[in-house]
């Protein structure tokens, strides 16, 4: 297999833990999705990473896909619970993390452009979606020990992604101040070895 992925990306980022914990190899060709000579769209007419490349040369694309048929490639750390109640609520955070990253992304690719062109009612939009989600995210996850309960899941890998962006990309966001529980969570979810290999350069 082939992920196509950047490494700041915390869609691939998702991806990328979800294979460690399985336990698979694949090959990583990196691709600047925003580089004028990118060839992103060759994999994914939508030009965003991740993409994975399967071993019968088939084309998935959106990290919930992908993180999807992946976890069914090995019986090692079962991710997503099978049916029912359990997976609706494990992708439910997942798609509550994944919109808490659109929002955040949104901000940053805002700031890029020109300052006469920026539309501050727009980033406040997004923070406040950012809030929102953080706050739901602290009181759902209460004491227990890990989004779903006893078992680490697909969902812890996505808020740890989340948790882990607003370190990298939005410093000022004391998050921790307001959210004991997940400052708890993503301190113990960052030891773990497929976090430690996944993070973010260093900018």
């Amino acid at each position: 297999m082939k992920l196509i992925a950047s490494l700041t990306s915390p869609y691939v980022r998702k991806v990328r833990i979800v294979m460690a914990e399985k336990k698979l190899d694949y090959q990583m060709q990196i691709e600047n999705v925003w580089a004028a000579d990118t060839v992103m769209q060759e994999f994914n007419p939508l030009g965003k990473v991740p993409c994975l490349i399967t071993e019968d040369d088939n084309r998935l694309f959106d990290s919930r896909v992908i993180a999807e048929y992946v976890d069914t490639l090995s019986p090692v750390s079962q991710l997503i619970p099978k049916t029912g109640r359990d997976r609706a609520a494990a992708k439910c955070w997942e798609a509550l993390a994944d919109g808490t990253l659109d929002a955040a992304i949104t901000i940053v690719k805002e700031q890029q452009r020109p300052a006469a062109q920026q539309s501050q009612e727009w980033i406040d939009r997004q923070y406040g979606k950012i809030h929102a989600a953080i706050k739901a995210m602290e009181e759902d996850l209460g004491t227990k020990s890990f989004c779903m309960g006893v078992n680490f899941s697909l969902a812890d890998v996505a808020v740890g992604c989340v948790l882990g962006y607003l370190d990298f990309r939005f410093p000022h966001i004391d998050w921790r101040a307001e959210s004991p529980n997940l400052a708890r969570l993503f301190t113990k979810l960052s030891q773990r070895q497929s976090f430690i290999d996944t993070e973010p350069p260093k900018q």
